[in-house]
């Protein structure tokens, strides 16, 4: 019986990633292809990005792509670090033309619950139980909650009000290497971030993405939060390997 793989693209604020994806063990199925977000990264400019990204692979069938931003019926409703130019943009009719496909082939959804979605799917069965929480620290923060296994689409947790700051823009990874602070010094302020998110909706279980996951021995151990975090299984190819899955089952929220 031959493997099942799909396709996915996860567009963040610094780079654009893509590869083919083993659907069945949850994995990269090669290497992955990053390119630099365009700046400004305006959709036409961000569009053609995925179309050679794709081209690439000349990968021929359904493809998912993540967006930092809430996306409804493939339509992008607000922007985190990519151009504003997206609010509005019937992100799923830009892709299907660019790549080529034809209508329902192309499925566009946030990039935290991309990626939250690869977690809960192929990650330890304990992850499906209860209020969970995946939060991506990279060039800000994404957040994806599950409820019993099902995902709540579209939070924007990264955007709680922390000591009068948007909380990204005090306890994203970028923020870490932009004021070049120490692992104590950024872990005090994810501290405060989470400690917040638990005020609102005591979840059972955190799980910690976004390419700081790799590094995660140097900081989850510094946390001061009640709440019981893990570093995300799949690190920064959940959100690849999530718009695959979705792509697959062809979720459009």
């Amino acid at each position: 019986m031959g493997t099942t793989r799909g396709f996915g693209v996860d567009i963040g604020g610094s780079g654009i990633k893509g590869s083919v994806v083993d659907l069945d063990a949850g994995k990269l199925d090669g290497e992955r292809i990053r390119i630099s977000t365009p700046q400004p990264s305006k959709p036409d400019a961000v569009a053609d990005v995925v179309a050679e990204i794709a081209n690439r692979f000349a990968w021929e069938g359904p493809i998912g792509v993540t967006l930092p931003a809430v996306v409804k019926r493939g339509k992008s409703l607000t922007a985190a670090n990519i151009d504003k130019e997206w609010i509005g943009v019937d992100a799923s009719a830009l892709f299907t033309e660019r790549l080529n496909r034809r209508p329902g082939e192309v499925v566009v959804l946030n990039d935290a619950d991309a990626a939250g979605m690869a977690e809960i799917r192929y990650g330890w069965p304990d992850d499906r139980t209860g209020v969970v929480v995946l939060l991506t620290f990279g060039t800000g923060i994404g957040s994806a909650v599950f409820l019993d296994g099902k995902l709540v689409p579209n939070t924007e947790f990264g955007h709680l009000e922390i000591d009068g700051h948007d909380a990204e823009t005090r306890a994203a990874a970028s923020v870490k290497d932009d004021e070049d602070l120490s692992w104590a010094e950024w872990t005090g302020r994810v501290s405060r971030y989470i400690r917040a998110l638990e005020n609102l909706i005591s979840p059972d279980l955190v799980i910690a993405g976004g390419g700081v996951s790799k590094k995660a021995d140097k900081w989850l151990p510094l946390l001061d939060v009640r709440t019981r975090i893990v570093p995300a299984e799949l690190r920064n190819d959940a959100g690849i390997v999530g718009a695959a899955v979705a792509a697959e089952i062809g979720v459009q929220h």
